[in-house]
């Protein structure tokens, strides 16, 4: 039976959830006005697409530390605040603000991503993987709003700046509810649990495995946030309509967000699962990029069905591969690190891409050929195991479908 702790704790999830992804797809519809009225470069506007990526990704591996020093409920808090001074930040006339400011959202994004699975698997441990999609539902929408509502916000209130400065309201109020309703633990004098240690989660090759999923799938989401809709551009699309053609790719990532962790308790394992996302990842780029654009919604549709129910996947295999909250905390951070820090390349890499020639066919193709990378990751990373530490030593258990 639900608690009033439990539905609390759910529902600022999802508000924090909201906040963690129009910090980067708010940006994505006003690049090309960026680059005409900042004078940025390809390279230059990819620099600002990867900033908040590759931030998130070194910035995740210090959550568990910093939970461990002033709690997991406090380090949320202040991830927040960082958040929304880095959205303020990055609209003010100060030289470097845009880049700064998106640094330091980055870095928040990455505190906050990784201190929730953690607290998810503390809170509701049952249920991990589930509420895990509702959590990713979340993420997706927020990230719809920022691509759907950013060019509309700069209509509305005269300058690209105030439209990006705009979302550090919806972060001040995360902030505020989640420090006076965020659930409380007391400290007692159990016996303290065995330490697994980053070096030792490295060993293993499942957290490899995760983490090469992880970061390969991420850096196709990061890749649509940053740089869809200058693709669509290209392409033809005018540029509100090219940005509400991600708006609807990410809001069709809110049914499989919710959706895949469910369609995985169906089978024996995650890799069906994970292959027909990342397959439907495919053919949505493919509709988009090189189809006839006779195809643009049904390829939006694909896209976000199949990045949707990646990222949720991908979040859900932190605490399905995982024994216990402390080893959820410690594999998010790890995984979230090393993946967003790979992640990062691809953004810069797009950006680079255009910069020397290369046409949007070209950019799809590599695309895909990086999605068939990661369907071999997937298909070990999705294998029944997970990491316990219960005996004092860092093992993989094969664990029994239910």
């Amino acid at each position: 039976m639900a608690t009033r702790r439990s539905i609390t704790f759910i529902l600022l999830m999802v508000v924090v959830g909201l906040n963690l992804r129009p910090a980067m797809s708010s940006v994505a519809p006003l690049l090309t006005r960026l680059q005409e009225s900042a004078g940025l470069s390809a390279t230059a506007a990819g620099l600002l697409t990867t900033l908040p990526v590759l931030f998130l990704g070194l910035s995740a591996p210090l959550a568990p530390a910093l939970a461990r020093r002033i709690g997991s409920e406090r380090a949320l808090s202040s991830a927040l605040a960082l958040l929304a001074a880095g959205l303020v930040l990055r609209g003010l006339p100060f030289p470097g603000g845009l880049f700064i400011g998106s640094a330091m959202a980055g870095c928040a994004i990455g505190i906050g991503g990784t201190l929730l699975p953690a607290l998810v698997k503390r809170e509701l441990p049952d249920s991990a993987d589930l509420l895990t999609g509702l959590y990713t539902m979340a993420l997706c929408l927020g990230g719809a709003l920022g691509a759907g509502f950013s060019v509309p916000l700069t209509q509305l209130l005269g300058s690209w700046q105030a439209s990006l400065m705009s979302w550090s309201l919806l972060a001040l109020l995360a902030l505020v509810l989640w420090h006076f309703q965020m659930p409380r633990t007391t400290m007692t004098n159990t016996p303290t649990a065995p330490k697994s240690g980053i070096l030792r989660l490295l060993k293993q090759p499942l957290t490899w495995h995760v983490m090469l999923f992880m970061g390969i799938q991420s850096s196709m989401a990061y890749i649509v946030f940053g740089w869809l809709p200058t693709l669509l551009v290209d392409r033809g699309y005018n540029e509100a309509d090219a940005g509400w053609t991600m708006a609807v790719s990410i809001m069709c990532q809110l049914a499989s967000a919710l959706g895949a962790p469910w369609l995985a308790r169906m089978g024996r394992d995650q890799r069906p699962a994970l292959l027909a996302v990342l397959l439907s990842t495919a053919i949505g780029l493919w509709m988009l990029l090189i189809a006839p654009l006779v195809w643009q919604w049904p390829g939006a549709a694909l896209l976000g069905i199949g990045q949707g129910g990646s990222f949720s996947l991908a979040l859900s295999l932190l605490v399905l591969r995982t024994a216990n909250s402390r080893l959820a905390g410690q594999l998010s951070g790890l995984v979230q690190g090393g993946g967003y820090t790979l992640a990062a390349l691809g953004p810069f890499g797009v950006g680079v891409m255009l910069q020397t020639g290369a046409n949007t066919s070209q950019i799809a193709w590599l695309l895909i050929i990086l999605i068939t990378v990661c369907c071999g990751f997937a298909l070990l990373a999705g294998r029944n195991q997970r990491l316990d530490d219960q005996s004092g030593e860092l093992l993989i258990q094969r664990v029994r479908p239910t």
